[in-house]
């Protein structure tokens, strides 16, 4: 299914730790490598502190990486660029942060903060082509013209999220990482911005980089998923194949920690809990195999084969 598809992120061996106070390092993220396709959603799940915004961050070289690289398009993220190299890259990836009030400027009005981007980069001609740009993506995420005036702490949370939006918007990238986009929101309005999500995806033909904890969102909005634990990926999939048939145990605990409507399903549902020596995911013999086409997962040679003859 993928072999022909066009791969506008490579992520190979990506790894990135950091130095603690007496000398010890964290490997926040570990020999990390997925491919993302032009057009797709690709999902990256897992607790807190299993890596995954710290994998997002280091993509987008907010954080330099301790190895491994990222290929955007043929070109490595973290070769050595000057800033003139750095600019064109900024313009074609760019990020949406977990708190929509924390990273708006509260400063800025609206209108300085979806700009920041056009005006880096040069993309409008005067003011007044500058103010229209400002008004049509506020119109595009579902705000008002007469917004471009305020400030964020006018805004409800929602409202901000869609203004974050909108500056990721203002300088036409073709791939977006949303960082938790979701998560700091009412659920009554985390279905309206993964709708816009979505919405803009079709209209733009946009890239992203979906990075939750929510599993049943992630699977509402992604078409492959990987699962992340201890800064490492432990499995990938489509999305339906893996909701259909997780294999690694911690992928299963996710996923019956899921609530549902259901009353009785509620009442009696079992949890499955995850014990990281199942898998014994720190050992050298763990790699990542391919157990159906598409379907990959952290396993040993001895888990491998046990899997195969179950499918």
């Amino acid at each position: 299914m993928a072999a022909d598809r066009e791969k506008i992120i490579e992520v190979k061996n990506l790894s990135k730790h950091f130095k603690t106070g007496r000398g010890n390092v964290v490997k926040a993220v570990d020999e990390v490598s997925f491919n993302i396709y032009k057009g797709e959603t690709f999902g990256l799940v897992g607790e807190s502190g299993s890596g995954k915004s710290t994998t997002g961050r280091t993509i987008i070289r907010l954080y330099e990486a301790s190895g491994g690289e990222v290929i955007f398009k043929g070109e490595n993220v973290h070769g050595k660029k000057n800033s003139k190299d750095m600019l064109k890259f900024n313009r074609k990836m760019q990020m949406i942060f977990q708190d929509p009030y924390a990273s708006l400027n509260p400063r800025m009005t609206v209108a300085d903060i979806i700009a920041e981007g056009i005006d880096i980069h040069k993309l409008a001609k005067n003011k007044s082509e500058r103010m229209e740009k400002v008004y049509d993506l506020l119109v595009t995420v579902g705000l008002n013209r007469e917004h471009a005036s305020r400030y964020p702490h006018e805004f409800s949370g929602g409202q901000r999220q869609r203004i974050g939006i909108a500056r990721a918007l203002a300088v036409d990238p073709e791939f977006i990482i949303a960082d938790e986009p979701i998560s700091a929101l009412d659920v009554s309005i985390q279905a309206q911005v993964v709708n816009l999500m979505k919405k803009l995806q079709k209209e733009k033909g946009l890239t992203y980089l979906f990075i939750a904890h929510d599993l049943s969102m992630v699977k509402y909005i992604s078409d492959r998923i990987g699962v992340m634990f201890n800064g490492k990926l432990v499995e990938l999939a489509e999305s339906d194949e893996l909701y259909r048939n997780p294999i690694h145990p911690y992928t299963q605990s996710l996923l019956t920690a899921i609530p549902r409507p259901d009353p009785d399903y509620e009442r009696n549902r079992k949890r499955t809990h995850y014990n990281p020596k199942d898998l014994n995911v720190k050992e050298e013999d763990v790699s990542f195999r391919e157990v159906t086409p598409g379907h990959w997962v952290a396993l040993t040679d001895e888990q491998y084969e046990q899997v195969v003859e179950r499918t």
